[in-house]
């Protein structure tokens, strides 16, 4: 089942932008009515030609998109006003001070089909703007294992797994493959639903030193955690930290759990 559009109708897709069009009308449903009950505004990252901004413009809501590809503009003045759109790249966009000036201070649900070559970057730059409150994002499957393990597997902990589920609860919305795109990415995707926790066990002020104590302990998580840590921490704080917890220094770091990670970061920062 395809989406309103006529393949015909969509612009050629720019392999240097990662650009693949959905056409999956099931998927694209899912997507786009995902969050509609939770937001009090959306906002849509890389709309492309507007597969997905057709439905979200129906909801009525305060709705701006932000799109790299100026050639995109024609397609999306199909259901959007010149100034709901911005012509530009995401990731240099002060997504909190643009949030701010539209008056949109909380509840707002952002809605992307992440590029994957930038998934990760975008992905980090969401999580720090306090008004965004709920997501809906595609990225490419071995991606999205690393930000929800929905396979329950064990020794899957790592640095975007810990970051992302710190400051939101995900859950996994739906598989895609790659014949629900024009043109089909040679890759599997999957769609991610993230709502905020409210109170973080981190503040998302301490969000960037967090961050650099992930980056450091997962590095190499495979290895022993002592060996990976003494060379950023002295042992007198971080073995009395892993000893309260009841762990040793021969412990992996892809073994830890949320709450350890979180734990670990506080004793260890807390003895400096």
């Amino acid at each position: 089942m395809e989406g309103s559009k006529q393949l015909s109708q969509l612009p050629w897709a720019d392999k240097k932008l990662g650009q693949h069009f959905l056409r999956d009308q099931n998927i694209i449903m899912s997507i786009a009515t995902d969050k509609t009950q939770e937001c009090d505004s959306i906002l849509e990252i890389g709309p492309g030609p507007g597969i997905l901004t057709e439905f979200l413009a129906k909801h009525k809501k305060p709705f701006h998109v932000i799109e790299k590809d100026p050639r995109m503009v024609e397609y999306l003045k199909e259901y959007l006003s010149g100034d709901q759109i911005l012509i530009t790249d995401a990731l240099e966009v002060d997504l909190e001070s643009y949030l701010t000036n539209l008056g949109w201070n909380d509840k707002v649900w952002l809605v992307s089909n992440l590029p994957y070559n930038v998934s990760v970057p975008l992905l980090t730059k969401f999580i720090q703007v306090p008004a965004i409150t709920h997501m809906t994002l595609m990225f490419q499957k071995e991606v999205g294992e690393k930000v929800y393990n929905w396979a329950a597997r064990e020794n899957a902990m790592g640095s975007l797994m810990a970051l992302t589920q710190t400051y939101f609860m995900t859950s996994l919305k739906c598989p895609v493959p790659p014949g629900a795109f024009v043109p089909p990415p040679k890759v599997d995707s999957v769609v991610i639903s993230l709502e905020r926790n409210s109170f973080p066990a981190i503040s998302l002020d301490e969000f960037k030193h967090f961050e650099k104590f992930l980056r450091l302990t997962f590095a190499n998580r495979r290895k022993q955690i002592g060996s990976v840590w003494k060379s950023h921490f002295d042992k007198e704080k971080f073995e009395p930290a892993l000893e309260k917890l009841g762990m040793d220094r021969t412990v992996r770091a892809e073994k830890f759990t949320l709450e350890q990670v979180q734990s670990l970061y506080r004793e260890i920062y807390s003895a400096n």
